[in-house]
């Protein structure tokens, strides 16, 4: 497939990419609009409104939401963008060392804000890596450092650590944490309490950085194809076809190997996979080959400035920004009760998070490391 693929150029960019992305981190920043909590208000109890709340909330253990496959979906669309970027960067005359020097760079400066996000505690240091940007330092780091395989070894070094979380979990044999499936009684669990002395809350694991690797891997493999000359029906099928394979593979594994995504079982790795490319199969077909654009551009503007927003959104930008619009947001739906005004003051929040990349788009104003 490398020999025959092609780099695009500004006039055909595949604008799925940006809308793929863009959609992914709009999800990402609503979560800190606190909006989806209050959709699950016992007032919406058995209505439409409770279950699309619902959805957007992590499963508590076994089992899928919409929710958990943000993450997945995130590290897809980094490794989908890669082939892109770095082909770019080769065909320029950069040097594979010098590409792989910015990467480790880039792994670096992502595990660091993970760490510094996430693990800084009252009064006291604490080193948690279950977050997104710490997971996200390794994937990219594994999916660079195979990019230049072919697709056969990409996708059995993908497999090959599905399997390792798989028999580490199976078969780790030390007392009280060897109970694959049990909560805060697993080798994730066990691995965390080892290097960090702790184990993180919610039963997320640092472990899970290994097996997600494969999403990241995956992405490359759906970036070549898109950078491949076939038609694009032909690229819309292999990647539809490739998840309906993670679909099949991944829910009927559920039985024996439940779906967690707490600690990214093999069968959550996998089916929620298999959403990865079915989506970006759709996004591709309908953008890119019946050039489907309305609304490309309103989730774009935020996949542009990915790592301010998510950055900004986190250290507190949205409870700032939801202290300036309390005071007023009463004066005008004070009818409708405090849950009506809590929910205009998070749509609000929300909307302002999307101006505030808007604005940077205008400036041309793009923060990278």
């Amino acid at each position: 497939m490398t020999n025959s693929t092609q780099l695009t150029t500004e006039n055909d960019r595949i604008l799925s990419i940006d809308f793929f992305r863009g959609i992914t981190m709009f999800l990402l920043i609503g979560e800190f609009s606190e909006l989806f909590g209050k959709l699950t208000d016992p007032y919406f109890n058995g209505t439409l409104v409770y279950f699309i709340g619902n959805q957007l909330s992590h499963h508590p253990w076994n089992g899928l939401h919409f929710w958990d496959l943000i993450q997945p979906f995130f590290m897809f669309i980094v490794g989908v963008a890669m082939p892109f970027s770095f082909t770019k960067r080769w065909n320029r005359g950069d040097s594979w060392n010098q590409t792989f020097r910015h990467t480790l760079k880039r792994s670096f400066w992502l595990f660091f804000l993970g760490w510094a996000l996430y693990c800084i505690g009252p009064g006291k240091i604490e080193y948690r890596f279950a977050n997104v940007l710490a997971q996200l330092s390794v994937t990219y780091l594994v999916a660079f450092l195979l990019m230049r395989k072919a697709v056969k070894w990409q996708l059995l070094v993908s497999f090959g650590l599905i399997l390792l979380t798989y028999l580490l979990y199976q078969f780790w044999p030390v007392a009280g944490y060897d109970q694959p499936y049990v909560a805060d009684h697993n080798f994730g669990t066990w691995f965390d309490v080892t290097t960090t002395g702790q184990m993180n809350s919610g039963h997320w694991v640092a472990f899970n950085a290994i097996p997600t690797s494969a999403h990241t891997i995956w992405g490359v493999v759906a970036g070549m194809i898109l950078m491949n000359d076939w038609t694009p029906m032909k690229k819309v099928k292999i990647m539809f076809i490739a998840g309906a394979i993670g679909l099949v593979v991944g829910y009927a594994l559920d039985p024996l190997v439940p779906i967690i995504k707490r600690i990214c079982t093999p069968s959550f790795v996998i089916v929620s996979g298999g959403w990865a490319f079915i989506a970006l199969a759709i996004s591709y077909w309908m953008i890119d080959v019946m050039k489907f654009r309305k609304g490309v551009r309103f989730f774009a503007i935020v996949g542009m400035n990915p790592l301010f927003i998510y950055l900004f959104a986190h250290v507190g930008g949205g409870e700032l920004i939801a202290k300036l619009y309390k005071p007023f947001v009463p004066l005008f739906f004070s009818w409708g009760g405090n849950l009506t005004i809590e929910i205009v003051v998070s749509s609000m929040v929300w909307s302002s998070l999307w101006y505030i990349c808007y604005f940077l788009y205008k400036q041309k104003i793009f923060i990278r490391i």
